[in-house]
């Protein structure tokens, strides 16, 4: 079983994406195959681990895709690699409210039977940070918290002071690292902005971290800590294969460039099994769907940051407009919800739905229990899912007179519209925990 490593923190904030994703450029540059993936739902970060190591960045999603799937989809992500290295979310022992160590770091890294490394800000701190670090290393003793790299260290007596208070601890120092303005990423409301977004300078940030990386984290101690990680009793993945409907492989195009970055790896990968060829195209710059399309996939993304682009797009809206209404399977997330709509922010859209979208100060956030209220090309009636929203966007209506879901939480609603061919919604799924999603939405193509 390949080498690993988790890479968490304290709390959001710490610094595990620029550790993590230096760690996989630094040991990519070395000559390793260097297998990326995050813990959670999140879309932006896997794109910087791509950047890293040239390999898909690939998502361990225990809530959406079942505590069972974790180490198959890991070992299917990793097969061949010499060292996988997976990045974190937020705290390492915070997970999906109010259920516990469900879909945290922590419990990821024991599916894993990983060792963790904690990132420490010990920006503000200086014994205290032992304390912290002992709270961690103690708190559930099936987590093996390997090493910490400390972070946002000020100066040389800074470091030493540091040292000092953690020699007590027992967990030793693999890394530390100064402030450094150049690795930074820019971030706005959703979070990191994507690599699609600003592919050069994010090669230099990427060059940058790896850099401060390698200068300042033991890359031995970190290599021989993942090596010591045991066997891992898992079967790969991999996504069911189906013949091609009507003996022939349909085009299934999949909106990409910069307006639309969310796509989990294993969804073109269940797309192709399921017999469909996945054509990728750019509602940026594409003035036509792929030739012989016959169903479209439009995932998340940033519709709001490029809608006067998208806009002035006519011959494509007009594709998409008449593509669904030729009744062929459309599944839409959150951006290609948005982009579905007749307007974001007073701005032409498709105009496929019979609503509006614009720009709210409310962030919606948070996994959701979602039931599918009524037949799609997706799922059928009564077919219960797990998802995630992240938007700071409003649609109104929040439903057609076909919705797609029924959510239990925050509050008890249903949203989405699924009308003819077409299921549009806010939830994000990941279609590895779904089986049958793929093969389904597949056969729906004419």
């Amino acid at each position: 079983m390949v080498a690993r490593l988790v890479i968490a923190a304290p709390s959001s904030g710490a610094g595990k994406t620029t550790v993590a994703t230096g760690l996989m450029a630094a040991f990519a540059s070395r000559g390793l195959s260097v297998s990326p993936h995050k813990v959670g739902p999140d879309y932006i970060d896997p794109g910087y681990h791509t950047l890293a190591t040239g390999r898909p960045g690939r998502n361990l999603d225990a809530y959406m895709c079942g505590t069972e799937l974790v180490a198959p989809l890991f070992a299917h992500g990793s097969r061949g690699c010499d060292l996988a290295v997976v990045e974190g979310v937020m705290g390492l022992y915070d997970g999906a409210a109010g259920q516990g160590e469900l879909a945290s770091t922590a419990q990821v890294a024991k599916l894993l039977r990983a060792p963790v490394v904690l990132v420490v800000d010990a920006s503000s701190q200086s014994r205290s940070v032992a304390a912290l670090v002992h709270g961690f290393a103690s708190w559930d003793p099936r987590v093996r918290l390997g090493g910490v790299i400390l972070n946002k260290v000020a100066s040389d007596r800074h470091e030493e002071l540091l040292r000092e208070a953690l020699e007590e601890s027992g967990v030793p120092v693999l890394g530390v690292l100064r402030r450094a303005p150049a690795v930074a990423t820019p971030s706005r409301h959703l979070g990191l902005i994507p690599v699609a977004e600003r592919q050069a300078q994010a090669v230099d940030a990427v060059a940058a971290q790896a850099e401060q990386v390698r200068s300042g984290c033991d890359l031995e101690g970190l290599l021989a800590l993942a090596r010591s990680a045991p066997p891992l009793d898992a079967e790969a993945w991999a996504p069911p294969a189906a013949p091609p409907p009507a003996g022939r492989r349909p085009v299934v195009a999949v909106a990409g460039g910069a307006a639309f970055t969310f796509s989990y790896a294993e969804h073109g990968e269940l797309l192709r099994a399921a017999g469909a060829e996945v054509v990728t195209f750019d509602p940026l710059r594409d003035e036509s769907l792929p030739e012989g399309t016959s169903g479209l996939v439009i995932g998340g993304g940033f519709p709001e940051m490029y809608a006067a682009e998208l806009a002035a797009n006519e011959p494509l809206r007009k594709a998409v407009a008449g593509l669904a209404a030729s009744g062929a399977p459309v599944a839409a997330e959150c951006a290609g919800l948005l982009y579905l709509a007749r307007s974001l922010d007073g701005t032409p859209m498709c105009g496929v739905l019979d609503a509006d979208a614009r720009m709210s100060e409310r962030l919606t956030l948070g996994y959701r229990d979602a039931v599918a209220v009524n037949d799609s090309v997706l799922a059928p009636s009564g077919t219960r899912m797990r998802g995630h929203e992240f938007h700071r966007t409003v649609i109104e209506p929040g439903a057609g007179p076909l919705a797609a879901w029924g959510l239990r939480q925050p509050e008890p609603r249903v949203e989405g519209f699924v009308r003819g061919g077409v299921h549009a919604s806010y939830v994000h799924t990941h279609w590895a925990g779904a089986p049958g999603v793929a093969a389904r939405f597949v056969g729906h193509c004419g």
